[in-house]
């Protein structure tokens, strides 16, 4: 569902964020991420700094039922905005070939996601679980394409050993090579004192905008289900746009109506 924006003559509402602090060097399988809480100085040294700040909320009209998060310039949300486009080789089928995202706009659906690195221990799960699931993304019309800072010789030397050595063998979508570490970096995944991407996935509209991301730590691997289900309900709401879909929702399953009193039509049935 998309967040309606806010506009008001006289209070403009600034939602801000603080930036997540990345891994030291300490460790590669599970480095600390500490997530900083910042205070507004004037709310911490005071009771007045709160009453102000009741006082600007207050003033909202009761009937505004959405929020929009206005972002920086430099310091945009992932989500709901354009994916950075990136051209980059790739290994596909034990050739060498060129992946450029923007190709794929009005044409497909990406799931687009970042690993460590080659030859590792988790990443090959991830990697082999979304190949033997393939089919069933390119039944919804989705491609996949897996990235790391790994070399495209590297891609091909671990496509070429075999599974039960620790390789990947055969895959259905392309190795993306990152090896300046650009897209990383333009898709906010890179650990820079480390020079490896963080476990980051995105779901990519036809319209080249991001509808969904997740990033995991280091040693923790993904859900392909759950990704399937995350796909399944964007293009559900897309495809119904007066309609949303609950926690947990599955095709087939009802959905909901985004509002007050058709909503309860949805709850009075559970």
């Amino acid at each position: 569902m998309s967040m309606a924006s806010i506009a008001s003559s006289s209070t403009t509402t600034l939602i801000s964020s603080s930036r997540v602090l990345l891994p030291s060097k300490s460790s590669l399988l599970s480095p600390a991420v500490s997530f900083p809480r910042t205070i507004p100085s004037s709310a911490a040294s005071s009771s007045s700094g709160f009453s102000r700040l009741v006082s600007l909320t207050s003033g909202l009209s009761a009937t505004r039922r959405s929020f929009a998060v206005k972002a920086q310039a430099d310091d945009l949300p992932l989500v709901g905005n354009k994916a950075p486009d990136f051209e980059a080789e790739a290994v596909f089928d034990q050739e060498f070939i060129k992946v450029k995202l923007s190709e794929y706009i009005g044409k497909k659906y990406v799931i687009l996601f970042f690993y460590p690195l080659d030859f590792t221990f988790v990443c090959p799960t991830e990697i082999t679980a979304f190949s033997d699931r393939y089919e069933e993304f390119e039944k919804l019309n989705t491609e996949v394409l897996g990235v790391s800072v790994d070399s495209v010789f590297s891609h091909l030397a671990w496509v070429q050993t075999d599974r039960k050595s620790g390789g990947l063998g055969d895959l259905n979508y392309p190795l993306v090579s990152d090896i300046t570490k650009s897209i990383s970096k333009s898709f906010g995944v890179l650990i820079p004192d480390q020079g490896i991407a963080l476990r980051g996935l995105f779901i990519i509209d036809k319209e080249g905008v991001i509808q969904h991301s997740t990033i995991n730590n280091l040693g923790i691997g993904r859900s392909v289900d759950e990704t399937m289900r995350t796909l399944q309900a964007l293009q559900y709401v897309q495809e119904n746009p007066d309609e949303v879909c609950p926690a947990g929702w599955k095709p087939g399953e009802k959905s909901m109506k985004p509002d007050p009193k058709l909503s309860k039509e949805y709850f009075s049935a559970i």
